[in-house]
């Protein structure tokens, strides 16, 4: 996925070991349901696809770390086990669950100090967190940012035609549901609190508009009824 990490207390070669753990623990939790998996109704709701979620996660976090002067480690790693229970527990708890899974990996097959485990727990925990991000420590907020920012922009498009597919609605329909993730993105990007998230939100919704704007102009008699 291309993330260095330098002069760090997470080497390269331990941070492939663990992407390798969770990707392999997304699979197992799949192959376990006879059903094909809790949400085998949606088919991007997969291992790959989740594994996809994360990286992307976890590329956004360490953006916003940078800029804003969180630890490094703790955001990345946090990132890369914030979803590797989400297909095998409920919804509800699905973060308590990674944190418990980040737990057990962290301190049987590593060294790390125990702060660094319990900080880098405690964010996988917090990532569900719904109240203000103000309220939270610094490192947990650039994960929860990078989660929400994967929802905006380009590939929460891609994923609502993919939806539209699935549903066996037309592309007629498309403008009004690229509208509907322009405006969840519009309200996604109030709860941010970082000015690093708020730009990336911000070119990502232009990005959606712009688009949204090419598929009413290219296409006769779509449905234009949306808010600005």
């Amino acid at each position: 996925m291309g993330v260095e990490i330098k002069e760090s207390g997470v080497t390269d070669a331990e941070f492939a070991d663990m992407e390798q753990f969770v990707y392999d623990y997304l699979a197992a939790s799949v192959q376990s349901e006879d059903d094909g998996g809790r949400m085998r109704w949606y088919p991007w709701h997969s291992a790959d696809y989740r594994f996809n979620h994360i990286k992307n996660v976890v590329d956004l976090a360490r953006e916003i770390a940078v800029e804003e002067g969180a630890d490094l480690d703790v955001v990345t790693v946090a990132a890369l086990f914030h979803d590797v229970s989400k297909l095998e527990a409920p919804q509800d708890i699905h973060a308590e669950e990674g944190a418990s899974v980040a737990r057990e990996y962290l301190t049987s097959r590593c060294d790390y100090p125990q702060s660094f485990v319990d900080e880098v727990c405690a964010a996988v925990e917090a990532h569900s967190h719904q109240g203000s991000l103000a309220d939270l420590p610094l490192e947990t907020r650039c994960l929860v940012e990078a989660d929400i920012l994967d929802k905006v922009g380009a590939n929460g498009t891609a994923l609502m035609l993919l939806r539209m597919g699935y549903e066996a609605r037309t592309h007629m329909d498309a403008a009004r549901m690229v509208d509907r993730v322009f405006q969840r993105g519009k309200d996604h990007v109030d709860r941010l609190e970082s000015d690093t998230a708020e730009s990336i939100a911000h070119q990502r919704l232009k990005r959606v508009k712009w688009f949204r704007e090419w598929l009413e102009g290219e296409v006769a008699d779509m449905d234009r009824d949306h808010d600005i």
